[in-house]
């Protein structure tokens, strides 16, 4: 018993930690370049994602925006200034075309953004982002967050 234990337990630290994004779903292969997109602040890239009826919905922030124009405005308002952004990915999922990301945003940049001027803040935020997304047009159709907000003021506090 306890031999068969260390050979799984050997077995499994011996897997790649990494998959490649070509042996993903397909959702999810598509979530992470819309996350790419995303956090590189590729406007471009982000625009074939959305179109009228997409929705940005940060509920932990009380905040949702509909369309794509309206969507783009608020994430260039939001990313102003930020010097790097990134979403740290430590757990995805999907079930058909909904996916699940898991993780922490980082947010360097101007204090100005969080309240904070002539410093430069580095924060690490946990979130989790579903994405409802339409795999026929490569679209997403919903964009949830669901950020620590606590834990950003706890992060701010002492910066």
């Amino acid at each position: 018993m306890k031999l068969g234990f260390v050979s799984l337990l050997f077995l499994l630290m011996s897997l790649p930690a990494n998959a490649n994004i070509g042996d993903m779903p397909k959702e999810q292969q598509l979530a992470i370049k819309y996350i790419q997109a995303l956090t590189h602040q590729d406007y471009t890239g982000l625009s074939r994602f959305y179109n009228r009826e997409s929705v940005f919905n940060d509920r932990t922030a009380g905040r949702k925006y509909t369309g794509k124009r309206h969507i783009l405005q608020f994430l260039k308002r939001a990313h102003r200034g930020v010097l790097e952004y990134n979403f740290n990915i430590e757990h995805m999922f999907n079930t058909g075309s909904l996916v699940v990301l898991i993780g922490n945003y980082r947010y360097k940049g101007p204090g100005e953004l969080f309240g904070k001027p002539g410093r430069i803040i580095d924060i690490a935020i946990p979130g989790v982002t579903t994405l409802k997304l339409d795999m026929t047009h490569e679209r997403v159709t919903e964009h949830q967050d669901l950020i620590d907000y606590q834990t950003m003021a706890d992060q701010l506090a002492v910066q």
